[in-house]
C-alpha cells in the first residue's frame, strides 16, 4: 500500500475543502482522512493499493474546480504505515 501526507495552504478552512476531497475520494481506490489545522492549513492522510491511483487522486484535487483556486501551497512527503485507514473520513 502506498500512502502520503499532505498539507494544504492557503484558503482552504471555511470554504468546503474537506467535504469536496471526500466527495473526489468517492471517486477513486483510496482510503483516508481529511482534517483542518489549527494554523489554517488542511491535512490529508491517503492511501491506495496502487501508486498511480493514489497520484491520480492527488492530481485530481489540485486540478479540481471548486479547490484548485484556494490552494497556494502544498507539501507532500510519504506515509510510511497507512494501516489503521479505513474508508474516507472528515477529522475535526
Amino acid at each position: 500500500m502506498t500512502a502520503r501526507l499532505v498539507r494544504y495552504e492557503g484558503h482552504v478552512q471555511g470554504v468546503g475543502f474537506r467535504y469536496s476531497v471526500k466527495t473526489i475520494a468517492r471517486g477513486f481506490d483510496v482510503v483516508g482522512t481529511v482534517r483542518n489545522l489549527p494554523d489554517g492549513r488542511v491535512e490529508l492522510t491517503a492511501a491506495a493499493h496502487e501508486p498511480e491511483e493514489l497520484e491520480a487522486f492527488l492530481e485530481e484535487i489540485a486540478v479540481h474546480s471548486a479547490l484548485a483556486h484556494h490552494i497556494r501551497k502544498v507539501e507532500s512527503q510519504p506515509l510510511d504505515d497507512p494501516s489503521g485507514l479505513r474508508g474516507f473520513e472528515i477529522l475535526s
